[in-house]
């Protein structure tokens, strides 16, 4: 089980992180007060479901193994540079869609219910990707 919450630990930060990246692009980039405050929601509804994961945070740092991963020295060209700020966004939402993704089908083990709240939230994200490339410069 140390393992699965390793893989779930790991897509969680990928998770938040690519939700902070995106904010920071709706508050400085597109000055969209109300797409700032969704993308903030999400990151907290984010922390609220892991929160109510069995054993917590504390068990997801607990199986945490930074130095120990295989993939964390792994880059792909496209992740080495952005060509421009379109393709910055859109590489994040990538990786908050997948790394929801991840989340559901990991929690379908043992938190049904939070792995139904991942799904509302990459299916929410979707839709956030849409109005937010609209708007892109």
């Amino acid at each position: 089980m140390r393992d699965v919450y390793r893989v779930i630990d790991a897509n969680l930060n990928r998770l938040r992180e690519g939700l902070r990246v995106l904010e920071e692009i709706a508050r400085f980039i597109l000055k969209d007060s109300e797409m700032t405050a969704q993308l903030k929601d999400t990151r907290h509804r984010v922390a609220a479901v892991t929160g109510e994961l069995p054993g917590g945070i504390l068990e997801l740092i607990r199986a945490r193994d930074a130095a120990g991963d295989v993939g964390a020295s792994s880059w792909t060209p496209g992740e080495k540079a952005r060509s421009d700020l379109m393709s910055l966004t859109a590489a994040n939402f990538k990786r908050v869609q997948e790394a929801a993704r991840v989340l559901e089908e990991f929690c379908k083990i043992f938190a049904a219910q939070e792995a139904r709240e991942f799904k509302k939230i990459r299916f929410e994200i979707y839709d956030l990707e849409q109005d937010m490339l609209k708007k892109m410069p």
